[in-house]
């Protein structure tokens, strides 16, 4: 499955489109109702059972996984790009950091315009510096990876666990008033007023007042979000980087390998979420069970179902096949359809659209996401059978190079090189 044409690889096309699919079944909820709601499903829009069979699905099969995939795609490119600006004769330094500068651009103005979720800006961010790791071979990149992801997520797991054990102190019987009074805090922060919604409301009312919204909120989030991601976003680039390099992703792989790989890293991942999501459905999600199992041990099985997801990916689609062709097309433009999905959730949710912000549960939120999955396997396809690029990875490529690029496609087709 190595390749459709003499540029294209039709498996991290294939990965990339499913990434930023699953990715939107996510994002949906938060552009649907206030941003809590989004960590914390209790706080709005989750009364029936369709919300929890929907927040199940994505616990069980999406949360965390699908990021870490498109993150994983992301290191892959870097080396990808970076390998064909050199066979150009282009120094890589002068193709990738053009290109992290103009998508640290789209990422502020997907932030601070139209959505709090931007992941862009922090891609470009850790791009910047993830670079200097580009050119090192899968012995040295995959121990890299794997150290940078243990420094995110053992401190994490640590002082959270503690900080957990600490608040779940002020329920004892025997609890000081300052452990009651820390609980106490927690616990009203995890409520919401009708004066919090109307709040978020009036925040999305048109873009201006998501500006100003945003501004007061959390003006330096793509920003602050480094340090907090910043090692775990670097260690799924260094991972995709070895998935590359080594021919894992590119489908080089004997398929027997590729089999191993799925059946341990898909069930490792599933029979624990599966475990989790029971746990977290029993306890009517109680703060003490769904934080510790969704924010604090989910995170390094993120990587191992991310890769498991890759492997199965590869054996599923296949070079030829109808439906191969059409996720591939989404991830060729999987730049335009990420912005584009959020461009069409917003025109749902907020005041210059339909205005069902608040509107809808968790549940009904979702029933959104299969039709724009349907429009992102047809307009894809459709689209680049007429031009060489998406609009966005267009525009992308331009100003990056700062030179106007041809769009429509020749009479006479040629192999396009890989944004």
């Amino acid at each position: 499955m190595a390749t459709t044409s003499a540029d294209r690889i039709l498996s991290l096309d294939v990965i990339r489109g499913i990434a930023v699919m699953g990715i939107f079944s996510v994002n949906i909820v938060g552009m649907a109702m206030i941003e809590r709601a989004y960590f914390y499903p209790p706080l709005y829009g989750f009364g029936g059972i369709g919300d929890r069979i929907m927040w199940a699905a994505n616990f069980l099969i999406v949360d965390g996984r699908f990021r870490a995939l498109f993150s994983i795609l992301f290191g892959a490119s870097m080396v990808l790009v970076c390998e064909r600006a050199i066979a150009s004769g282009t120094p890589a330094w002068k193709a990738h950091y053009p290109r992290m500068i103009v998508l640290l651009g789209f990422g502020l103005a997907h932030y601070y315009l139209l959505w709090w979720g931007d992941i862009l800006a922090p891609y470009a961010l850790v791009g910047m510096f993830a670079f200097a790791f580009w050119r090192q071979p899968t012995r040295l990149l995959l121990p890299l990876a794997l150290l940078a992801l243990a420094a995110n997520y053992a401190p994490t797991v640590v002082l959270g666990s503690e900080r957990i054990a600490e608040l779940e102190a002020g329920r004892a019987p025997d609890a000081t008033p300052e452990q009651r009074a820390a609980l106490a805090e927690v616990l009203q922060s995890l409520r919401t007023s009708d004066g919090d919604i109307a709040a978020a409301k009036a925040g999305h009312a048109s873009v201006p007042a998501h500006v100003a919204y945003t501004l007061q909120e959390d003006p330096l989030r793509p920003f602050n979000s480094v340090p907090a991601y910043g090692l775990e976003t670097l260690g799924f680039m260094l991972l995709g980087m070895a998935g590359y390099r080594s021919g894992f992703l590119t489908g080089s792989w004997r398929r027997r390998r590729y089999v191993e790989v799925a059946v341990l890293c898909v069930g490792v991942s599933l029979l624990y979420h599966g475990v989790g999501a029971w746990r977290i459905l029993q306890a009517d999600f109680d703060p003490f069970t769904y934080f510790p199992w969704n924010e604090l041990w989910s995170g390094p099985l993120h990587p191992i179902g991310a890769i498991g997801y890759a492997a199965l990916l590869i054996l599923l689609f296949r070079p030829g096949s109808a439906i191969s062709a059409r996720v591939a097309a989404v991830g060729r433009t999987a730049f335009t359809n990420y912005l584009g999905s959020t461009i069409i959730g917003t025109m749902l949710f907020f005041g210059y659209g339909f205005n069902l912000f608040g509107e809808v549960s968790r549940g009904e939120a979702w029933l959104f996401v299969p039709p724009v999955w349907v429009l992102m396997l047809l307009w894809s396809k459709w689209w680049l059978g007429r031009y060489r690029y998406g609009p966005l990875e267009w525009a992308w490529r331009c100003l990056s190079r700062w030179r106007w690029e041809p769009m429509r496609k020749a009479a006479h087709p040629v192999a396009e090189a890989a944004v």
